[in-house]
């Protein structure tokens, strides 16, 4: 029973220890509302992202003058056409620069071009931010060379030399009148290369610069959607840890339930232990001082507390040495018939004051007279609402009040009615609520049982809630009352904060 209780505690406390945890995990997290909405920043061209430049529109120059770079929403744009001459122009296509007209005698570098003319030609380079061009003219033929932040100069050999740099990245436009004419548009790709030779015209493109020297804008080209970023957001607890936790949890419940369940059963089939307790009583005499009386209570005989049960009962009991033996009910769960044998130790019980018996509720269950033949066939004295004068003090005995029902109920007039109240009585009564007739009729001292201390829980509860006293000794008024645990255990044979005891009662007197 007790297991099943575990069991059925482990669940209860299961879901709400998982309910405590997701609680507690919830709690643990960053509250959202609290929080603003994201910041929602449009990303920026990551540095070294090629940007498309759109066609350039073509500008004519009459009568040789040479043409113009012109600059449109930070995009370069640039052509150059010569009347006079064969034009030469460089295309971007998909952001990247073809160039026509190389000859052999040139070489080119990537990030860096250059080009030289020899034959009367004129040559010209663009490049991107971190391209540099140098241009070379002869027989007075005009040079230009347009370049971004790091454009190298000139240097002509035959003539004077000539550069022109333009200050804006990515821009440049370049013509020369009466002559061959070059122009170069700068795009984000890398360059190959440019040359030219004998009034040939090159042109060539370096490369995107790889850090992005200034925020642009988007062309119209670029319409794809472009990626947010956000924070990334913390990652809550699984419920499978949660689960986790509860099923160790519950585990641990369990396995602690079964281990004092185990220990209290194996408290109870070892056998009982023996306990002392000192009674003084005033009008006990100094001759009966340190009188012994050996209380065995609630053994509760039966299918799994049986015949070798009794026998370590007994064993316990003559070990102490008592000088007389009282047994205050619940001794049997059955019949004569299918315990006789079981009780059949009992005979082996020996003091020099005799063994007294009375009943308890379980005899009435189980067939109190047999019983009460029974023990008396086994050398028990039973008391049944009778009164024994000993040599110091008188020994009473009431039957338990469930006895009731059948027309044997506590009669306690006839068992204490005529004593002589000069003397100390001992009063046998199975159950704890008999103290207040005890009380009326002047005992000095009742003995009794039925409660097991609890036993179990929540025995213990409902012990405490239907008896005076669970267990131990207690005074009310002149009477004292002491209830022992028991010997045994009913239901589940365990016993958990109660332990079994036979109790080994000293008579203390007063005028000693």
């Amino acid at each position: 029973m007790y297991l099943l209780l575990a069991v059925v505690a482990g669940e209860v406390v299961r879901p709400l220890l998982r309910w405590f945890l997701e609680r507690r995990a919830r709690t643990a997290e960053p509250d959202r509302a609290t929080r603003g909405p994201l910041d929602e920043t449009t990303s920026k061209t990551p540095p070294g992202t090629p940007t498309t430049a759109p066609p350039s529109a073509t500008e004519h120059d009459p009568g040789g003058a040479p043409a113009s770079a012109s600059v449109v929403d930070g995009q370069t744009e640039a052509d150059a056409v010569v009347p006079d001459g064969a034009p030469a122009s460089g295309a971007v296509v998909d952001g990247q620069a073809v160039a026509d007209a190389g000859v052999p005698d040139v070489a080119a570098a990537p990030r860096e071009g250059h080009a030289g003319a020899s034959g009367g030609a004129a040559a010209s380079a663009a490049a991107g931010p971190q391209a540099g061009s140098d241009a070379g003219v002869r027989d007075g033929v005009t040079a230009s060379t347009a370049a971004g932040p790091r454009a190298d100069g000139a240097d002509v050999p035959g003539g004077a030399p000539a550069s022109a740099t333009v200050p804006a990245p990515q821009k440049g436009r370049a013509g020369a009148p009466g002559g061959a004419a070059a122009s170069a548009v700068a795009a984000a790709a890398q360059a190959e290369r440019a040359g030219a030779v004998g009034g040939a015209t090159a042109s060539a493109s370096a490369p995107h610069p790889q850090a992005d020297p200034a925020p642009t804008r988007p062309t119209a080209s670029d319409s794809s959607p472009q990626p947010l970023t956000t924070a990334p957001t913390p990652t809550p607890t699984g419920p499978s840890r949660r689960l986790f936790v509860s099923r160790v949890v519950a585990g641990a419940a369990a396995a602690a339930a079964v281990g004092t369940v185990g220990y209290g059963t194996y408290g109870v089939l070892r056998g009982p232990k023996v306990k002392r307790v000192a009674v003084p009583l005033a009008k006990l005499p100094r001759a009966a001082h340190g009188f012994r009386i050996a209380v065995v209570s609630d053994v509760h005989l039966g299918p799994v507390l049986g015949r070798g049960f009794a026998q370590k009962v007994v064993d316990t009991i003559n070990a102490t040495q008592p000088d007389l033996i009282a047994v205050v009910g619940d001794l049997v769960d059955g019949s004569v018939k299918d315990l006789g044998p079981a009780a059949a130790p009992l005979a082996q019980l020996r003091a020099r004051h005799g063994s007294y018996f009375v009943t308890g509720n379980h005899e009435y269950f189980s067939g109190a007279e047999q019983w009460v033949e029974e023990v008396r066939r086994l050398g028990l004295v039973p008391l049944e609402n009778a009164r024994r004068e000993l040599p110091h003090f008188d020994l009473a005995g009431v039957n338990d009040v469930t006895g009731e029902d059948e027309g044997q109920g506590p009669d306690y007039a006839r068992a204490l009615g005529d004593r002589d109240t000069a003397r100390a009585c001992v009063l046998l009564a199975h159950q704890p609520v008999q103290i207040h007739d005890a009380v009326d009729y002047g005992v000095d001292l009742q003995l009794s049982g039925h409660t097991h201390g609890g036993q179990l829980w929540p025995g213990n509860l409902l012990a405490a809630a239907a008896n005076p006293t669970v267990a131990g000794l207690e005074r009310y008024g002149d009477t004292q009352l002491y209830v022992s645990r028991g010997a045994g255990a009913w239901g589940p044979p365990t016993r958990v904060g109660a332990p079994s005891d036979i109790t080994l009662v000293e008579l203390v007197s007063k005028r000693a």
